[in-house]
């Protein structure tokens, strides 16, 4: 029979449960004890919902505090050397130390481990940090809680863990190579797999995206080595890869010395045929057949006429699943609505999509059409419904007409820059911050009491325009050079355009987890995109008139908009890009003709959403950047155009970069401690930078002198007349205590260093008269 199993679930909650309880224990209102219930429960629902869908074996070790890929670190003791004396007493105070950075009593601020994105998605995971000491071991006592847990309820258990080699991809390695890293892990995992072995487990499940990636052949070596160690392993070894085709590592992939391989057909299904003829007569394939990665109605008949034939060759070594992991879609669809009837029909969340693949395997499997009927039904009406979504006219004619001339600012940045200093008239080193200010109480609770009709549009607007003369008083008490309004109206960065964007709609819970405790409701893109009324003209221009200081205009980038959304998967995303940029370039006029003389346009997404593969990295570069430059290309000269971009890495898209052809990037540079400011200077990035001096999502409140230092350093590559002094991100899920001081020593930080700079400037210009003289 084909055997039916989950990648990965998500693990928030279906309403949020781990963030609110995670963010309680944080804030001391609740204990230990209470959270390790909750997530005991949470646990228990979603392998419920396992077994009740067909699942042969329920998934274990995909439930994480923070990060999974965290908690594999804290599982093998692969500890940065920073928190290893530190006084840390439980599993998930180190969890959370290494990922918010702790003050630690003898040690003092203890920082965060970097952040980076999971590969090509908008999940963000903590980056495990090597040094020559870091010696693993295995401390499985949580992990093996969870599998007696699970097998209390169903006895076969499916162990998910990141495999070797992608767990050491994405480690950042200090003083240790790769192979001598491999060579202390590899016992860990053997280790570990014997314990698992003991406990019952029947299979384990070693993610390797890695091998969608292009790899060196010293990579390819290390690969072989490791899974040659791991061949004795005493349970079954399931290797998972994802996010792409497997291409020039299909034949490494497929003769690994495992029992199984499971590999992405939504991404690339021409690679099957090629895996079907390499994959040996013993071994298990898993076909990832309904998306991870987007929320619409999958095309059942088409993926059955698929399957069949690989069912007749395989029999019961067809395996099906999800693409990836659904921890990158929404719980379910149940109570959650769109405000289009006929969106929400075709909407298929982590729920609706087990139930396609319950659906697929009980069709697959010959049981009766009562066991699959209904679903497919489902599907075939979705597709219908969808049909009628598509075109407008006149957003097709505009797109149509778009020149080159369009995607170009009238003069150089150079130029540019000489035109805004006249007209800013900003210090050297200006501080500014990313966008946003926190959400109080005052402001979400404003939000949903006009979403259920509490109050009027006009009683919100009063509340929102309290919150932005606030943020304007507070910055400029603290003497930050260029203001923001704060966007107290704004739920989401994405989301809040995809409610006031056509051709977008939103879902009322559909929670996605980008890192930690910071859930994401990304809006669902069903048609052409263009932009009916001004989308942040009347915030702007109230915040302006507060004051005499440049407020920036908010935008967000088309790429960005697009990577964050759920879009309907017949739609062509460069397209749509380009309208959303249309939409965003008549903004960026309106906000022009209001005084605005700063917008700013972010573009987090573009190192995110770039291919795994470098051969096709630079045609959606080119794509991504065109975007851009469509949005901001009717900009006048004097308008200084900002973009913000934070955890990635950027090495990859200097390039991009580059072609944006922004004034200003803000980007994050505080857990790399500012590692990419060399890199723009290198690739002889032109405009200014503001690299992010202080990490926001930690809760430790820096001191000056650490920003000093930071800065300074910065200042050993880039001139200062090109440096911007700014956080690293914004500040919308912090406090306002943790906001003033944390803002108080920036600003202090850049006193002192534009004052030292100033002093040496002044020395060389009187060293050069007396010379002269």
């Amino acid at each position: 029979m084909t055997c039916l199993h989950y990648i990965g679930v998500p693990r928030i909650g279906p309403a949020r449960e781990l963030k609110w309880a995670i963010e309680r224990y944080w804030q001391q209102s609740s204990t230990l004890d209470d959270l390790l219930e909750t997530a005991r429960i949470l646990r228990q629902i979603q392998w419920q919902r396992q077994l009740d869908s067909g699942a042969a074996f329920l998934s274990v070790g995909d439930f994480a505090w923070y990060d999974h890929v965290l908690e594999q670190s804290v599982l093998f003791n692969v500890i940065p050397e920073r928190f290893r004396a530190a006084s840390l007493t439980s599993y998930q105070q180190t969890v959370f130390a290494i990922a918010r950075g702790v003050t630690d009593p003898t040690g003092g601020d203890l920082s965060a481990s970097p952040m980076r994105k999971w590969f090509d998605t908008n999940y963000h995971y903590l980056v495990p940090e090597w040094d020559a000491n870091t010696r693993p071991a295995l401390n499985p006592e949580p992990l093996l809680e969870q599998v007696q847990e699970a097998r209390a309820i169903h006895s076969e258990v499916k162990v998910q863990l990141a495999g070797p080699a992608t767990y050491l991809s994405l480690s950042d390695l200090k003083g240790i190579d790769k192979d001598t890293a491999l060579d202390r892990l590899i016992p860990v995992y053997q280790e570990l797999l014997e314990v698992l072995a003991k406990a019952g487990v029947a299979w384990v499940q070693l993610d390797e995206p890695v091998l969608c990636t292009d790899i060196d052949s010293s990579w390819r070596s290390l690969i072989e080595r490791a899974y040659s160690s791991l061949a004795a392993s005493p349970v079954k070894l399931l290797v998972a890869t994802y996010f792409g085709g497997l291409e020039d590592n299909l034949s490494l992939a497929a003769h690994l010395p495992v029992a199984g391989l499971h590999v992405d057909l939504v991404s690339a299904p021409d690679q099957l045929p090629a895996l079907l003829d390499r994959l040996g007569p013993n071994k298990v394939l898993s076909a990832g057949i309904i998306n991870g990665r987007n929320i619409w109605r999958a095309n059942l008949d088409a993926i059955y006429q698929f399957l069949q034939p690989v069912r007749d060759t395989l029999g019961d070594r067809l395996w099906i699943s999800s693409s990836c992991s659904l921890l990158h879609v929404p719980y379910n669809t149940t109570n959650d609505t769109t405000p289009n009837p006929a969106i929400s029909l075709a909407l298929a969340f982590m729920a609706e999509k087990q139930d396609e693949l319950q659906a697929l395997s009980s069709r697959l499997n010959s049981q009766p059409e009562t066991r699959w009927q209904t679903v497919f039904d489902h599907s075939r009406v979705a597709r219908e419904t969808l049909s009628g979504f598509r075109k407008n006219a006149a957003v097709g004619s505009r797109v149509a007409n778009i020149q080159p001339q369009h995607r170009e600012r009238t003069s150089a940045v150079a130029i540019r820059k000489k035109h805004q200093q006249a007209t800013l008239e900003l210090p050297l080193l200006p501080t500014t911050t990313i966008g946003s200010f926190p959400q109080t109480a005052p402001i979400r609770e404003a939000r949903k009491a006009l979403k259920q009709g509490l109050i009027s549009q006009d009683a919100y607007n009063v509340t929102m325009e309290v919150a932005i003369a606030d943020a304007i008083e507070r910055q400029e008490k603290l003497g930050l050079d260029v203001l923001v309004h704060g966007e107290p109206e704004r739920n989401d960065m994405v989301e809040y355009f995809g409610d006031s964007l056509a051709g977008f709609t939103t879902s009322r819970n559909g929670w996605v987890q980008s890192y930690g405790t910071r859930c994401v409701k990304p809006p669902i893109i069903y048609g052409d995109v263009y932009r009916e009324r001004p989308l942040t003209l009347a915030w702007a221009k109230y915040a302006q008139s507060l004051t005499q200081r440049p407020v920036k205009g908010m935008l967000t980038g088309p790429t960005t908009m697009v990577a964050w959304a759920f879009v309907r998967e017949d739609l062509p995303t460069p397209a749509i890009a380009d309208q959303i940029a249309l939409a965003l370039r008549d903004e960026i006029n309106d906000l022009e003709a209001a005084g605005i003389r700063i917008i700013q346009v972010d573009e987090p997404a573009l190192r995110e959403k770039l291919p795994l593969r470098k051969q096709y990295q630079r045609t959606w570069l080119d794509h991504a950047t065109a975007a851009f430059r469509l949005a901001t290309g009717g900009a006048a000269t004097g308008t200084q155009i900002h973009t913000h971009m934070c955890y990635s890495q950027f090495k990859d898209i200097l390039y991009g970069i580059k072609a944006l052809d922004a004034d200003v990037i803000t980007i994050e540079a505080a857990r790399s401690e500012m590692e990419l400011v060399a890199d723009l200077v290198s690739a002889n990035y032109e405009g200014d930078i503001g690299p992010g001096v202080y990490d926001i999502h930690s809760p430790l409140v820096p001191q000056p002198t650490e920003l000093v230092r930071r800065l300074e350093k910065a200042l050993e590559t880039l001139p200062a007349w090109q440096l911007w002094v700014n956080p690293d991100c914004g500040l919308k899920t912090r406090q306002w205590p943790e906001v003033e001081g944390a803002l108080a020593a920036m600003v202090e930080a850049a006193r002192i260093v534009r004052a030292n700079v100033e002093a040496s400037a002044r020395k060389l210009t009187e060293a050069d008269e007396v010379t002269s003289y």
